[in-house]
């Protein structure tokens, strides 16, 4: 491999999740050359390429599809905000979470939504239909996100989900 190869998958070992623009503004490459590179590399199967939502994210191999949902969404704030939240709370109440959050409820449901879809939180509902919402797999979820650097994760996403530029696709030609 080469040294820009393995300083691309070495970087995407420690922010897995992270777009096409966050490799190149934080490797400091031209995205031409991180194109190429990063084609080679899921080429050979030492990069993986998967699209949520709308933003491709890459990640290194090994990772389970529910892993790489829960970091594709863990790089948006206000899922972030719900999951830190879940673990820490175990569980809440959408219109106080909401508030706590500083969202409008149709935000939170949207990023909920897209939660429940991927498996990793569910609405429970009370006798009085009373909705709930608690992580499907809390150990699981918390022992992930605890290997993840929110710092991190929060900066790299948040530079492309502001940035007004569309994403280069690596699998353009």
């Amino acid at each position: 491999m080469t040294d820009t190869r393995i300083q691309i998958r070495t970087y995407v070992d420690s922010h897995p999740g992270i777009h096409f623009n966050g490799l190149v503004r934080s490797l400091d490459l031209a995205p031409g050359q991180v194109q190429h590179h990063v084609r080679r590399l899921i080429d050979s199967e030492r990069l993986v390429r998967e699209e949520f939502y709308g933003r491709t994210h890459y990640y290194p191999p090994g990772l389970t599809e529910w892993e790489r949902a829960t970091v594709a969404l863990y790089h948006r704030e206000t899922a972030r905000n719900i999951l830190t939240t879940l673990i820490d709370a175990e569980e809440a109440r959408p219109a106080s979470l909401a508030e706590d959050l500083g969202v409008a409820r149709s935000t939170l449901e949207w990023h909920v939504g897209h939660l429940e879809q991927e498996g990793i939180v569910r609405k429970e509902r009370d006798i009085r239909n009373r909705v709930t919402l608690v992580l499907e797999r809390p150990a699981a979820t918390a022992a992930l996100l605890a290997r993840l650097d929110s710092e991190t994760v929060g900066t790299a996403g948040r530079d492309v989900e502001h940035s007004t530029g569309a994403e280069t696709p690596v699998d353009a030609d």
